[in-house]
């Protein structure tokens, strides 16, 4: 049966945040399709679409047809989606209607919205309501699984971000504090993009790969550019803090690697290379505090995409114990940081085979032969 008989779309435009100013402090989820699914949280309280376990929908980005299944309160993101719902009619559950969507292998091969014109006409078998409920019963077990260890995962993120605000947590009589301009200065990388990017050659940091790749600190480079290409752009010296000036949404803004290699690494033009004379990994971990995030926000230019300049940066305040103290709060988070990477990992691979498990079953329970 054709998606588009049993399933029904609506336009999202009302549901659209007006505001960028994220905070997860707020209340509302903001949704994209796209992978990120929760871009942040927003305190305005129209255009909410209102979902919950009884009332649930697919958002369904209408260029990717990138899906999610979503039951909680939420505003999106953009205008490029649909607002799936079942129709009314009692053929198909709209949860067995989801997971074979997952089914369906597809593309899409230009920048075209895909709904209306495609997407809906794909077929997906139909079996009777009993057996659809004993599908979604199956497989809603193998996704509970995968939603304790995200969950697990997110309180060992919890407990690591606990302790590293309370490591960063000085009082103004403790310590001296300092602005990051009075600290160090600010160098804006130059433009290159990822086509430029090859296997070897001279290193270099895109800026996406410090959302993707990079942790706290780093001696060695993903990426690579050719010398003809590396020698016309902007570098970070070995000890510098490499900061991240764009992205998606405020929260994405200040994210940074310490960089401990031997040489100069080329940096993308999103990027600032910051240079000081402080502990380069204490630093890196000041960056990651709720602390500094609050003091960069009010600098931010938001809009499509969110931004900082070397200006804002400048004027967030860091507290700078004596050298032999930052080495001692380095160590201590260092040894935090391997542990919870370490359950991270292990936690990650967990819940790949998972994933891999519930794929395999789930192509096995909606494999149906067609019937005339």
């Amino acid at each position: 049966m054709e998606l588009g008989m049993i399933l029904d779309y609506e336009q999202p435009t009302k549901y659209i945040v007006e505001s960028a100013q994220y905070n997860d402090d707020y209340e509302t989820p903001v949704l994209t399709a796209g992978q990120s699914f929760i871009l942040g949280y927003t305190d305005e309280n129209d255009g909410i679409y209102q979902a919950n376990k009884l009332n649930p929908v697919i958002i369904f980005d209408d260029f990717t047809t990138s899906f999610h299944w979503v039951d909680f309160n939420f505003k999106v993101k953009s205008s490029a989606m649909k607002m799936i719902k079942p129709k009314n009619n009692n053929e198909a559950i709209f949860k067995y209607v989801y997971y074979a969507m997952n089914c369906i292998n597809y593309k899409p091969q230009d920048h075209a919205r895909q709904w209306i014109s495609v997407y809906s006409t794909f077929r997906i078998p139909v079996p009777p309501l009993p057996v659809q409920q004993e599908i979604v019963n199956i497989l809603d077990k193998f996704n509970q699984l995968e939603d304790e260890l995200n969950a697990e995962l997110e309180a060992r993120r919890k407990q690591y971000d606990f302790y590293l605000n309370q490591l960063m947590g000085f009082k103004d009589s403790e310590v001296e504090w300092k602005t990051l301009g009075e600290v160090g200065e600010f160098v804006r990388g130059k433009r290159f993009v990822k086509n430029d990017i090859t296997k070897e050659g001279i290193p270099c940091i895109h800026y996406g790969e410090l959302y993707t790749h990079y942790g706290i600190w780093t001696n060695s480079a993903k990426s690579y550019l050719e010398p003809n290409l590396a020698e016309r752009l902007r570098v970070a010296n070995p000890g510098d803090v490499i900061i991240v000036s764009t992205g998606e949404t405020i929260e994405d803004i200040g994210n940074a690697v310490a960089w401990l290699g031997d040489t100069e690494i080329v940096i993308h033009d999103a990027c600032f290379a910051f240079s000081h004379k402080q502990n380069p990994k204490y630093v890196s971990y000041f960056l990651r505090t709720n602390h500094f995030r609050s003091q960069i926000r009010k600098y931010i230019s938001s809009g499509k995409i969110s931004s900082i300049n070397d200006s804002g940066l400048s004027k967030a305040k860091i507290p700078v114990p004596s050298l032999e103290e930052q080495e001692r709060i380095v160590s201590i988070l260092d040894k935090f940081d391997a542990l919870v990477n370490d359950s991270k990992i292990s936690i990650q691979a967990e819940i790949e085979a998972r994933r891999k498990q519930y794929e395999y079953y789930r192509n096995k329970l909606l494999t149906f032969e067609e019937y005339a």
